[in-house]
């Protein structure tokens, strides 16, 4: 990365001539985009952001920078708590891939340390705040200008998540036999549709800034799209988001029970909580498949990495509690 060329254009959009990098450095996670810890000076004072852009191979479902820099300000102004963002570039010659810059965030973002945390405590109070936070984010409806790359909203979030999961499925080319009835069993029992709302579609733990007493931040906006609000509950309550702590629902630190308590609280109206089963299992399937591509990024030479590799192996691990989760459907 051209530093010089970063810290040009860093100047020139926060008006700051003089401003200056004190550290640039890359930061662990982010298995679809990169991130680097971004350390300036700006008139004299320290500033601690982060430089979010996109790594060597993406998923082709995943946004663009400006997008995801468009729904991170549409969150903040819902009242969602996320890094605040600060400078959009999409000129590749700064840097050589679009980018943008956001404040960065003290807290606890990695899945096992997270659920290590909360082991030993009561994790419901986090987890009903969580529930506020989706609340929030919920009320964001169609149609929105500055949302317009969302496109027009599914007739029916649930259909419509099924064809895209089996679209990937035929153009992975590996059979998935599980994964497959799994998709045809959801398409049985599906749910009818409800009108549409601003879906974060990856708000899990992992993508949580969490610290002991409570929030930092949402983080991660790639995903999302305009669908069904109790997807995102259902994301959260998949088991294979708990991360070793199976029977706190709640991503690993609370009840179930907490986290529903805390969206009704904030939406003032009840989640309808005979669809949230459904929610699961599409997220145990949505999951694996994403999980699959991961494994595909590396194989394929354009990504060589660990990590890619690695996330390949939880398939069939997912595609056994696919079939477990169906049959009690």
């Amino acid at each position: 990365m051209d530093s010089a060329a970063l810290r040009d254009w860093l100047a020139g959009a926060s008006g700051d001539p003089d401003l200056a990098i004190t550290a640039l450095t890359r930061l662990s996670g982010g298995a679809i985009q990169q991130n680097y810890a971004l350390d300036v000076r700006l008139r004299g004072a320290a500033e601690c952001w982060v430089l979010r852009t996109d790594a060597p191979a993406v998923l082709a479902v995943s946004h663009s920078r400006a997008a995801e820099f468009a729904l991170l300000r549409a969150a903040q102004a819902a009242g969602v708590t996320v890094p605040a963002p600060l400078f959009l570039c999409e000129d590749r010659a700064v840097i050589g891939r679009p980018f943008f810059v956001m404040r960065r965030v003290g807290g606890i973002a990695a899945a096992h340390r997270v659920v290590k945390l909360f082991a030993e405590r009561d994790g419901d109070a986090l987890v009903a705040s969580l529930g506020g936070e989706l609340a929030r984010l919920h009320r964001i409806h169609p149609p929105r200008d500055d949302l317009a790359f969302l496109g027009v909203p599914p007739e029916d979030a649930a259909l419509a998540g099924i064809a895209t999961l089996r679209a990937r499925l035929d153009a992975a080319g590996t059979p998935r036999p599980a994964l497959e009835w799994g998709l045809r069993a959801l398409e049985r029992k599906a749910p009818r549709p409800v009108p549409p709302v601003l879906c974060h579609n990856d708000f899990r733990t992992g993508n949580l800034m969490l610290e002991a007493d409570g929030l930092r931040a949402v983080l991660d906006w790639e995903f999302a799209a305009w669908g069904d609000p109790h997807a995102d509950l259902g994301w959260l309550c998949a088991k294979c988001w708990r991360f070793g702590q199976v029977a706190r629902e709640a991503g690993g630190i609370g009840a179930r029970a907490a986290l529903v308590a805390g969206y009704e609280a904030e939406a003032g109206a009840a989640v309808d909580q005979a669809r949230l089963p459904w929610w699961e299992v599409f997220a145990t399937i949505r999951w694996a498949v994403i999980a699959a591509d991961q494994a595909a990024r590396h194989l394929s030479g354009e990504e060589r990495s660990l990590e890619l590799a690695l996330t390949g192996h939880i398939v069939p691990e997912l595609e056994w509690d696919v079939l477990a989760q169906v049959e009690r459907l």
